[in-house]
């Protein structure tokens, strides 16, 4: 198998991976977070134990975005080197901010399992679990925002995929960007409806990106090795 052909189903087995952990996770411990009262809802019968599988998806998450991040560095870097570093550097701290926001959650399940957690430490969970809310609008809305311009920019010039997917990311991104904007200025509340169709972009750009990686491969003509100048020919170089 070509190195280029075995990139792109690494890179679309990753993506495929963010998004089975990301929904899976949200699945398991949205509940929790939809709740006015985290620390009653989490000391319910296996609750908790639920919040703890989706906090260790979240973990799965992290570690499947620094690998798209570091797969994809190789490949487009030929395109734009600093783009590619931007890339991957933007793709680690969304994993950062995810992981971090795990840490809160899983100390929230431990202070209302502790004796008597649920009513003595109501207003620490409280606290914990609005941090982790923060955290994953922070990392999956401005930081996959931005990250999301940054390569389907590379893909749309490089011509590395059909040009309808890089011009998914280039629509998706600003529009998650300003959706996670809206909430955190109170003029959408978070996990609405309406945030919910603004990150329809994205979701379709990476499923798009993944689907095809996985399928066909990135396109020859740009994915191919680079090819060496006969002896006293003028060196071109793609725009």
């Amino acid at each position: 198998m070509a190195p280029t052909r075995r990139s792109a189903i690494v890179i679309g087995a990753l993506y495929l991976t963010t998004h089975v952990t990301s929904v899976a996770g949200l699945a398991l411990y949205g509940p929790v977070l939809a709740s006015t009262a985290y620390a009653d809802y989490l000391a319910g019968p296996g609750v908790g134990g639920r919040a703890l599988a989706g906090g260790f998806l979240e973990v799965v998450l992290s570690l499947a975005i620094v690998g798209t991040g570091v797969a994809f560095f190789p490949v487009i870097k030929r395109v734009n080197e600093g783009m590619a570093l931007g890339y991957a550097g933007l793709r680690t701290l969304e994993a950062a901010i995810i992981a971090v926001g795990v840490t809160p959650l899983v100390a929230a399940v431990s202070l209302v399992q502790s004796p008597g957690g649920a009513g003595r430490n109501a207003d620490l969970v409280q606290t914990l679990a609005s941090l982790h809310n923060w955290t994953f609008l922070i990392g999956p809305s401005f930081v996959c925002g931005v990250n999301t311009v940054v390569l389907a920019a590379v893909l749309l010039r490089s011509g590395l995929v059909p040009r309808f997917i890089p011009l998914l990311g280039l629509a998706g991104g600003p529009l998650v960007f300003a959706s996670g904007l809206a909430q955190m200025f109170g003029l959408l509340p978070q996990a609405s409806p309406i945030a919910a169709l603004a990150a329809i972009p994205v979701f379709a750009w990476e499923v798009s990106l993944a689907l095809f990686l996985v399928i066909r491969g990135f396109r020859e003509p740009a994915a191919g090795p680079e090819r060496t100048p006969a002896p006293g020919a003028a060196e071109v170089t793609a725009p």
